[in-house]
């Protein structure tokens, strides 16, 4: 627990508007969400002497006064609803309106630790947003293909295809921009490069961890698992041992993972097609190898970014990179 001196405040969130608490002090304030709103909130922290601010992740609309803030120079916490619920429960409260859920948002930064979480660049907010836009419209063409497998030859069935054709053709254009949005920018060009370094990430997967995890290469590989919903729970208690589940994460990116490791593990990654054989010899089934898989292919991702030098597979001229060794 903290419960220091530093003054805390907590923000409930909503597309138009901020209701602000400070933690030990009575009543709220609230504000618009937007820039004008943002700057009032800066000054009233100020005024308040607040330094640490926790707020609930609420789908993208905390973003704003989230980066408003940390140049303003305020410690933001992000939590994660799970978070905030849980906490709610372990106090015993079930009344909720905005301004409640503020003050429980202040008490729970002043009471739980601060992850000290990696300050995010800002520059991947719009990168996130294309990125986005090019998964739904992935999920788009999906779904047509399933129509179509449902759909008589004829008018209808050209409908469909012609839409198919024209959202592959969206998905190529979008991704050729996003591409060239990261490759505007040296540093992020050069960790894209690193990742393509390793078989079985093509340019797709590539993207997917490069945006939907920028911290990579700046955590352990143990917290990139976590980050990313691949690392294994235990669930045991008494005489009870149950099996290890995995959950939770970025579900973006661990499908993206979960979706390049199948051909990588069969075809592309001779380190994974040995971890793969090795994990099914010892008697573990499809689906968990595949996930132990997809694992290792962030944890080779991580390393490469962290090292800033590109993959080496085991048993070539050049030394081998310890962390790619079978």
């Amino acid at each position: 627990m903290t419960q220091d001196s530093t003054l805390t405040a907590g923000i409930d969130t909503s597309k138009s508007k901020l209701d602000v608490a400070i933690h030990g002090q009575a009543g709220t304030i609230s504000v618009v969400n937007a820039l004008a709103g943002w700057k009032d909130l800066a000054r009233h922290f100020a005024a308040h002497r607040v330094q640490r601010v926790g707020i609930e992740a609420t789908g993208g609309y905390e973003r704003g006064v989230v980066r408003h803030l940390q140049a303003a120079g305020v410690r933001v916490i992000l939590f994660q609803p799970l978070q905030v619920k849980a906490f709610a429960a372990a106090r015993l409260q079930r009344a909720k309106n905005d301004r409640l859920d503020a003050t429980l948002i202040a008490a729970c930064a002043f009471m739980l630790d601060d992850p000290g979480r990696i300050a995010l660049d800002p520059r991947f907010d719009a990168l996130a947003d294309q990125l986005t836009f090019i998964e739904q419209v992935e999920e788009d063409i999906a779904r047509c293909k399933t129509r179509l497998e449902h759909t008589p030859a004829g008018r209808l069935a050209r409908i469909v295809a012609a839409d198919i054709k024209r959202l592959e053709t969206r998905r190529k254009e979008q991704l050729r921009l996003l591409r060239a949005a990261v490759d505007a920018h040296a540093d992020l060009a050069r960790r894209l490069q690193l990742l393509l370094s390793i078989p079985g990430i093509g340019e797709r997967t590539a993207l997917s961890l490069l945006v939907r995890m920028p911290e990579l290469g700046q955590v352990s590989r143990e917290q990139a698992a976590a980050l990313a919903g691949l690392a294994p729970f235990v669930r045991q208690s008494g005489t009870s041992d149950g099996r290890r589940h995995i959950g939770g994460g970025r579900e973006r990116l661990r499908r993206a993972l979960y979706a390049a490791t199948l051909p990588a593990a069969f075809h592309w990654n001779s380190a994974l097609k040995a971890f793969y054989a090795r994990l099914v010899a010892a008697g573990k089934g499809h689906k968990v190898a595949m996930v132990a898989c997809a694992r290792k292919l962030l944890m080779f991702a991580n390393t490469v970014v962290q090292r800033g030098t590109p993959w080496v597979a085991a048993g070539t001229a050049a030394p081998a990179e310890p962390g790619f060794v079978t």
